[in-house]
């Protein structure tokens, strides 16, 4: 574009000369006139080339574009832990595409062994072993929802023309209106892909356990609708949550058992499940603007089947994650879960 502007610039002034040498008297007037048709041809060139740049960057997606344009997401409906992680955690490779063959071969490392026996990593089918407790995170994780007023009708039709299955919700805000009554809020939420088929599996062979960090006049009437097999044995909310030094509203599993021997929680924020690394399995975000999405039949269920066979989830979920180490990295000290504490079966 720059050079195109300097070849034309520089044929209009070879022009004007020209048209100067050969009008004896006219010198002056077409001078002026070629310098002013210079002048509009530079600031229209320069508009296209502005123009341009914009369009080369759309075609490559530039983020600071996208996310202005896509940042319409009610903050106060989504877990404050969720948001946190998309927005202002560190980068994060969440959970990969599970390969059945990749799975089979899955050893514990030695320094995370619960015992002397080693044999207490294989795939455990004994009839008296516990059945596994799956905890499940809500946003982002099992649904996304978003402030209806503020969703773009080209999401809606992008999510219903993919097969999303949605729904519309009512739910009480803690903002209170003129007569002191709870604000009610209109919201529209948005499945994962094979959801219902999901959590009818899961519950075949674990208990199930709802564990969000949203409110309950928000989260209760939801999980209303999406569970209505009443597969989740518990629910919790953000009361509880609690509180660390490092972040808000963290999931503490001891709240739920003691052992945590046979417990994992599924969450898209990895600070979820701080205070219990080696029980954690972070998962891909789920986002209407992105439906085309595989993540609970394809890799989240066969990882959970091969975890209900282990006496212990932590080595597995250790060897393949290395949680410890990534939070660690990010600032938050390993020192409430050293590698003996887990093997000491705690």
């Amino acid at each position: 574009m720059a050079e195109l502007a300097q070849q034309t610039s520089t044929t209009d002034v070879y022009t004007t000369g020209a048209g100067t040498g050969s009008t004896g008297t006219g010198t002056g007037t077409g001078t002026g006139a070629g310098s002013k048709n210079n002048t509009i041809w530079r600031g229209l060139l320069n508009w296209l080339s502005f123009f341009f740049q914009v369009f080369i960057q759309l075609l490559k997606g530039t983020p600071s574009l996208t996310t202005k344009f896509l940042s319409f997401r009610h903050r106060f409906l989504l877990s404050s832990s969720s948001s946190t992680t998309t927005l202002d955690s560190p980068s994060f490779s969440p959970l990969p595409v599970v390969d059945e063959v990749e799975l089979s071969h899955l050893d514990s490392p030695s320094h995370l062994n619960t015992n002397n026996n080693s044999n207490n990593n294989r795939d455990y089918d004994d009839g008296g072993i516990e059945k596994l407790t799956v905890v499940l995170d809500l946003d982002e994780t099992l649904v996304s929802a978003y402030e209806t007023s503020s969703l773009p009708a080209s999401i809606i039709n992008q999510a219903k023309e993919a097969g999303l299955m949605c729904f519309e919700l009512e739910c009480q805000s803690l903002e209170k209106d003129c007569d002191g009554k709870p604000k009610v809020n209109h919201v529209t939420v948005f499945e994962r892909p094979n959801l219902k088929e999901f959590l009818k599996q899961i519950s075949e062979f674990a208990d199930l356990i709802l564990f969000t960090a949203g409110l309950e006049g928000y989260a209760r009437p939801l999980v209303d609708i999406i569970d209505t097999d009443n597969v989740f044995k518990l629910r919790l909310y953000r009361p509880s949550t609690c509180t660390t030094e490092y972040r808000e509203h963290v999931k503490d599993l001891s709240c739920i058992s003691k052992d945590l021997t046979r417990t994992v929680i599924v969450d898209n924020n990895p600070f979820s499940f701080l205070l219990q690394p080696l029980n954690g399995i972070p998962c891909v975000p789920f986002v209407a603007g992105q439906p085309r999405d595989d993540q609970l039949l394809e890799v989240l269920l066969p990882l959970l089947k091969h975890l209900s066979l282990q006496k212990d989830v932590r080595p597995v979920l250790y060897e393949r994650f290395h949680m410890p180490e990534w939070f660690e990295k990010h600032g938050i000290p390993a020192c409430n879960w050293t590698y003996n504490s887990v093997s000491q079966g705690s």
